[in-house]
């Protein structure tokens, strides 16, 4: 039996790739240091035999006993508020985190497979995003500490695989969206849900003429599958290219919701990309894949999560508490 070691286990998407994995035959070992992610989302797992989790921080030393075949490196914040809240944690994860997975990597002969975003394109000057776009990226901004990891985090798996022979795999992930997105996590989605489910104005930043491609998380995950076991060594773009602004996003959220809010405008926050579409031809090229499930389905399949959640967890203002991670 292959053994896949994925960090992040306990967050959206590595949850779901510990599902995936589980289901194709592997076993699987999280770990998660749990700052954003929620053991809510593995606990189905926990009773099975082929699953094994460990609560770790892989900024630090990470060991893993015994032979290991593939490694998923997911561990980082990935909402804006998260990680302008713990802007020295997202560094660490995307730096000493990768370069800790990639020594492990290294030394078990496992293939490696990093996520990377479509964030490392910044505010794009080139419409849609393609690969082979180096990106329009404000270093010293305060969304750099996001950006600028995994743009490092890229390079030094590149290196890894140059000069050591590693076999890596770069994923860069554009919005996805689907059950066990955090409600209060600060991505569109679970914000606008949020607030139509609580009867609030839906807030949108800027005029709303910014766009974004949503990718439901299956698609998503499928991709990712696929570019594991692909003979690719160059990041590829995985996402949804069904452009949409924000505006009118908000509106498409009243009329699932049926809801009767109106929306509220504030000021666009600082390096927020005006324009995000995947380029995905690439992917179609050599994985043969690319996104199944239309937005007005996937949005139904999330709409119908989140009003499965509690009064208490509808109305809980800030879900996570970071005062304990950080040191200062």
């Amino acid at each position: 039996m292959k053994r896949i070691l994925i960090t992040g286990a306990a967050g959206f998407l590595g949850s779901h790739l510990c599902d995936k994995f589980i289901n194709e035959g592997f076993h699987v070992i999280g770990i998660d240091n749990l700052i954003t992610g929620d053991l809510k989302n593995i606990e189905h797992l926990f009773p099975l035999e082929h699953f094994e989790f460990y609560h770790h921080d892989v900024s630090k030393f990470v060991h893993v006993s015994g032979e290991l075949d593939y490694i998923l490196h997911f561990a980082s914040p990935a909402s804006p508020i998260d990680y302008l809240k713990i802007p020295i944690q997202t560094l660490k994860v995307g730096s000493l985190g990768t370069h800790n997975l990639l020594g492990l990597a290294k030394a078990k002969n496992a293939r490696i497979l990093i996520a990377s975003t479509s964030e490392v394109y910044g505010d794009p000057q080139v419409h849609p995003q393609s690969e082979g776009y180096y990106g329009n990226v404000n270093t010293i901004g305060p969304r750099g500490v996001y950006d600028e990891a995994k743009r490092f985090q890229e390079s030094i798996t590149m290196a890894y695989h140059r000069f050591h022979g590693l076999e890596t795999r770069i994923v860069r992930i554009f919005n996805t969206y689907g059950p066990r997105m955090r409600l209060n996590d600060g991505r569109v989605i679970p914000a606008f849900i949020g607030q139509a489910l609580r009867g609030e104005d839906l807030t949108v930043f800027g005029d709303g003429s910014q766009t974004r491609s949503f990718c439901y998380v299956s698609d998503q995950i499928e991709g990712i599958y696929k570019l594991l076991f692909s003979d690719y060594v160059y990041p590829v773009n995985i996402g949804n290219p069904n452009e949409i602004s924000i505006k009118d996003f908000a509106e498409e959220i009243i009329k699932l919701t049926g809801t009767n809010q109106k929306i509220v405008y504030k000021p666009l926050p600082q390096d927020d990309p005006l324009q995000r579409q995947p380029n995905i031809d690439l992917a179609q090229k050599i994985l043969d894949w690319e996104p199944k499930v239309g937005r007005n389905e996937g949005m139904k399949l999330t709409f119908n999560y989140f009003k499965g959640l509690t009064e208490e967890e509808l109305y809980k203002s800030e879900h996570k508490d970071f005062s304990k991670h950080i040191k200062r």
